[in-house]
């Protein structure tokens, strides 16, 4: 399944007005498993931080992240990079609307982006899986990183990431170079990029990977078999809303032996 042409007929429709963006991101955060995941490390990392702090969203994609880190403290200075243009400049006309002057955007390729010792937090969700050099990505985290700051990553584990359930099985989203990580690699290739620290856990357990099955699976398949399903879509999460909200709620909130998702920390 090819995620990106769905990616930007999304865009499309909910670029038309700030407030279709702004409605377009509570929706992804309510519906996302990954968010409620990376939203509550964000909130235990902020505790210990400083107001005036910089923050890098690498692959920011459609830019909910930054608009998240903007909202949770107006202090914090928020660079988001990617390597579509057209995500990039959709991101800097939105938020040069709504007037968040601490935010900016610019296309970057991760494995050559560099600002050394600058970032207090690297936020990177769903991108290793995208990018083949990974290693090489991980060692500019860390030359990007003051002394202290920590990367924080959601990536697809190797428990059926991508819903892939083996080696031969093929990711799910083509654009995936990789299906998902082990537990244990991710950390070791971190270490290996000068990270002094890592911990990682699983997401995307028994109920959240029923709820992505609910909230994404179907409802990319049926995007991708027509646009005409966009009519049909609101109907579908009417029904099946409440039931995501529960099953993502007991994702994040009890832990998960095994999952088909990972969060990883990384300290520098």
């Amino acid at each position: 399944m090819q995620y990106d042409p769905i990616k930007r007929s999304l865009g499309k429709v909910f670029n038309k007005k700030p407030f279709l963006r702004k409605l377009f991101y509570h929706l992804l955060d309510l519906l996302l498993l990954r968010t409620w995941h990376i939203k509550k490390e964000i909130r235990i990392w902020a505790k210990s931080r400083s107001i005036n702090v910089n923050i890098l969203d690498a692959g920011s994609g459609f830019g909910q992240y930054s608009y998240f880190l903007t909202r949770f403290n107006s202090k914090y200075n928020i660079t988001g990079t990617d390597i579509k243009e057209e995500q990039i400049e959709d991101c800097t006309n939105f938020f040069k609307k709504i007037g968040k002057q601490q935010v900016s955007f610019k296309v970057a390729d991760l494995t050559t982006y560099v600002e050394t010792e600058y970032y207090d937090m690297i936020l990177s969700v769903d991108v290793m899986e995208h990018i083949l050099e990974d290693v090489l990505v991980f060692k500019n985290f860390h030359a990007s990183l003051k002394t202290g700051g920590m990367v924080l990553i959601s990536t697809p584990s190797d428990q059926g990431g991508s819903d892939a359930h083996d080696e031969e099985d093929e990711s799910f989203i083509e654009e995936h170079v990789r299906n998902g990580y082990n537990i244990s690699e991710i950390q070791d290739k971190l270490k290996s990029a000068g990270f002094s620290k890592t911990e990682a856990y699983y997401a995307y357990g028994k109920p959240g990977s029923l709820s992505w099955r609910l909230s994404m699976k179907y409802p990319i398949q049926l995007l991708g078999i027509s646009k005409l399903f966009f009519i049909i879509i609101p109907f579908y999460y009417l029904i099946t809303f409440p039931f995501c909200l529960i099953l993502n709620y007991l994702d994040v909130n009890n832990k998960q032996n095994s999952g088909t998702g990972l969060i990883v920390k990384a300290w520098k």
